[in-house]
């Protein structure tokens, strides 16, 4: 594949069984990005993908998704965050369905987690090989606001990467990278409703000690929608080539319902699966 070829991923939550979907898809036909960027869910997608260990997202969510140590009130309750992440990196990532350190490590593939910078409200890259804990980074790459305490990383105070950018196609391009694949894990013409006035009031409780953070919270919405729009724009004009489900996803960040969380990793294979040959046309172009 090219060298300039970079492969972007959305966040979400478990949405991503979606992209984990994609993910092995590529897996399965060999199909390497020197690049992976991840935001969120996004990034522990992409630490399986780099790592070569097809079906571990899927598993790792449909096998735990009910299991109260990894997610629920009671982790909320007991670790201060809706999805435990000590059970994740260390239970499950150690010892019941190990994490592929080496391979991860030995991998020539690039690969970058985003997160938010507390302080600055500002996107904040963590990479491999750069970033002396790559994993603490992506843990802090998916701590969302209010379900999750703050993670310091290399001196930053940081939580999840979408608060300040959710799909960083920007960052790909300013990276020199000419072909940029993108999976994201809304269909397409998604948009999201304003904040409420109770979640704003919340923020504001939660983070009054960071008010460049908390305008980012407060500006999500307006954001997200305006960054669809310049996914639609650089689609239509061959500057991007998106991967994204094609009706509406059911699937809440947080769901419980196993079959939903299978049809939609499905849906994701089967996606991926036809949209292969408009791919490599567009990578190889």
């Amino acid at each position: 594949m090219k060298e300039r070829t970079a492969l972007v991923l959305e966040g979400g939550s478990l949405r991503c069984l979606f992209t984990s979907g994609v993910l092995d898809t590529f897996m399965s036909k060999g199909i390497e990005f020197p690049c992976v960027a991840g935001v969120s869910a996004g990034s522990l997608s992409g630490l399986n993908y780099v790592s070569k260990q097809i079906g571990r997202t899927a598993k790792v969510n449909i096998n735990y998704v009910n299991d109260k140590r990894y997610l629920g009130i009671h982790s909320l309750i007991h670790n201060h965050s809706i999805f435990n992440f000590d059970f994740l990196f260390d239970d499950i990532g150690k010892e019941l369905l190990p994490f592929d350190v080496e391979a991860f490590e030995r991998s020539t593939q690039r690969f970058v987690a985003f997160a938010t910078d507390c302080s600055s409200g500002k996107l904040v890259p963590f990479e491999k090989g750069k970033t002396k804990d790559i994993l603490l980074g992506c843990r802090s790459s998916c701590s969302m606001p209010l379900l999750s305490p703050i993670v310091q990383v290399e001196g930053l105070n940081c939580l999840d990467g979408g608060i300040a950018n959710p799909i960083p196609i920007e960052w790909a391009i300013e990276q020199g990278y000419e072909k940029i694949v993108v999976v994201l894990t809304r269909q397409q013409g998604y948009r999201k409703q304003p904040v409420s006035k109770p979640m704003l009031h919340a923020y504001e409780r939660a983070y009054r000690k960071y008010p460049h953070l908390i305008n980012r919270l407060k500006q999500i919405p307006a954001h997200y929608n305006e960054l669809q729009e310049k996914v639609d724009q650089w689609e239509n004009e061959g500057r991007i080539f998106v991967i994204r489900p094609e009706e509406p996803v059911l699937v809440s960040r947080v769901e419980k319902n196993v079959d939903k969380l299978r049809d939609l990793y499905e849906i994701g294979k089967q996606i991926a699966n036809k949209r292969l040959d408009a791919m490599q046309e567009y990578i190889e172009s």
